[in-house]
């Protein structure tokens, strides 16, 4: 029994062991992939760990945040199931409500629903491609125990202070493993005719802020591609599946400053700037800049729309994706530095250019 067993219950030494077999038959395995041939959540798998390379911190996710800005430069890293996005920078500027707060530092910009942050480890391990080194990181988890973030410590980031944060926020001694919840069930559409599809569009031409959309879809009780369906061409329109790579190539090739929003139901990670190094690998569509790396899987990508949105300033285009349930995968935009001013015709052109989906 490793020391890491030694508080575990019987399942959780069983799932332990069952790890180390599986990382002994080949090469390394990412934790989420492991869980998953495992049949179990990625924290449950992390949470063998405990004692060992794993410390699980208190439930005060807000402080946590909070005291990030302190050791300086990291990853932080968000994903859904279709898309993962790593940037690269400083926590700051957090801001935390009731209900939602944002995180707005140095090349790190979150919106995070704190709700949705129930478990909380932090992880030092050797690191897997630098010998000699250390990997520190901290992961979060909602209640069905899928990573919602996840921080990793730069090498120039203060190693010192990070070990002091997760020593004042380590958890007592718990013997009993996460309670992980099951997900819960998919909202089902109402149908299409239930649906007061003149409203719906009246309302949605009346908006002047982009951030008026959820509480639109709340009002309508519309799920996102449901309204989007709806609304007609002038403001939503399907497009090619390979519209992302058309836009983001188009993008690098032009020097345009874009921002793309990854997310789950507990944060939103938007990266805002201009990008470069563009490689497929398989079914996986990156970017790959020393700043920022974005991995999505193009076949989760089920539909693909150019929707336009009317604010105070203009409408805003954006690309949306969603994968087969729904759900979305990426929306980009085009990075405006002052809210109050039109959006770049070039940008509203390339989308309209795109072609429709067939």
């Amino acid at each position: 029994m490793s020391r890491a067993d030694a508080g575990l219950d019987a399942a959780a030494v069983d799932l332990a062991a069952r790890w180390r077999a599986l990382r002994a038959a080949g090469a390394h395995v990412r934790t989420r992939d492991a869980a998953a041939t495992l049949g179990v959540s990625e924290c449950e798998l992390l949470a063998t760990g405990i004692g060992d390379t794993v410390t699980r911190l208190d439930g005060d996710m807000a402080s946590l945040l909070h005291a990030l800005p302190a050791v300086g430069r990291c990853m932080a890293l968000t994903r859904n199931d279709g898309a993962v996005s790593e940037v690269r920078g400083v926590y700051g500027g957090v801001e935390l409500g009731p209900h939602a707060g944002q995180v707005i530092g140095d090349g790190v910009d979150l919106r995070v629903f704190l709700g949705h942050w129930r478990h909380a480890f932090a992880v030092d391990e050797p690191h897997p491609l630098r010998d000699g080194e250390r990997r520190r990181s901290i992961h979060a988890f909602d209640a069905t125990g899928t990573a919602v973030h996840k921080v990793y410590l730069e090498p120039e980031g203060d190693a010192a202070t990070w070990d002091a944060i997760v020593a004042t926020r380590a958890a007592a001694a718990v013997v009993a493993p996460p309670r992980i919840e099951p997900a819960p069930p998919r909202v089902v559409e109402r149908p299409d005719a239930d649906v007061d599809a003149t409203a719906l569009v009246a309302a949605w031409d009346a908006m002047t802020d982009t951030h008026e959309f959820f509480p639109l879809l709340r009002a309508h009780r519309v799920a996102r591609t449901q309204a989007l369906r709806l609304a007609g061409e002038a403001r939503a329109r399907q497009v090619a599946g390979d519209a992302l790579a058309a836009v983001v190539a188009d993008a690098a090739e032009t020097g345009t400053e874009i921002m793309i929003f990854v997310g789950n139901r507990g944060c939103i990670q938007v990266f805002s700037g201009a990008v470069a190094r563009i490689v497929r690998r398989g079914p996986w569509f990156n970017v790959l800049d020393p700043g920022f790396n974005l991995h999505l899987r193009e076949d989760h990508v089920a539909s693909s729309w150019v929707v336009k949105k009317p604010t105070s300033a203009g409408v805003v285009t954006s690309l949306e994706l969603f994968d087969a349930a729904g759900e979305t995968v990426a929306l980009v935009f085009r990075k405006r530095r002052d809210r109050d001013r039109a959006e770049d015709p070039a940008w509203s052109a390339l989308l309209d250019r795109l072609p429709e989906w067939r």
